[in-house]
């Protein structure tokens, strides 16, 4: 795999991310090294087939953590209970920059968001949707991020 989008993304952030977001950056390509990566948004995306409009995961590293993201988190198990809510059906893993990386788990969520994949392409506006209107009946503010 090329990694010169990983490379070129940790020339923007600061040299205390880079170790966490290399080995998120393996955790995630061990899963599925059929990725396609490139920078969009500030974020380091991984998609398939190039399809980076629905792309499956991503790193974004900011102050003292990394976060994966997950485009349609809302599908996941979330078995760790790690997945905090974002914007409408993305969900993120905060990892701070200083925390024991668990490899395994990260593949795992990374493996379930793979295989979500094509029933999130093939019903993206029902599942938009049905998180807004789960959010609505929480009572809680919808996030934006």
């Amino acid at each position: 795999m090329d990694d010169s989008a990983l490379e070129t993304y940790l020339a923007g952030v600061s040299p205390e991310a880079a170790p966490q977001v290399r080995a998120i950056d393996s955790a995630i390509l061990a899963a599925n090294p059929d990725f396609d990566t490139a920078i969009k948004y500030q974020i380091l995306m991984y998609a398939l087939k190039g399809d980076f409009r629905t792309w499956v995961c991503a790193i974004d590293a900011r102050r003292k953590r990394a976060s994966l993201r997950f485009l349609y988190g809302v599908l996941l198990d979330d078995p760790r209970h790690v997945l905090r809510a974002g914007s409408s059906v993305l969900m993120t893993w905060d990892i701070a920059f200083d925390q024991d990386l668990d490899a395994a788990a990260i593949g795992a969520y990374v493996t379930e968001a793979v295989t979500r994949y094509p029933e999130y392409k093939a019903n993206q506006q029902a599942i938009l949707e049905a998180s807004r209107t789960a959010v609505r009946g929480t009572g809680r503010a919808e996030a934006t991020e």
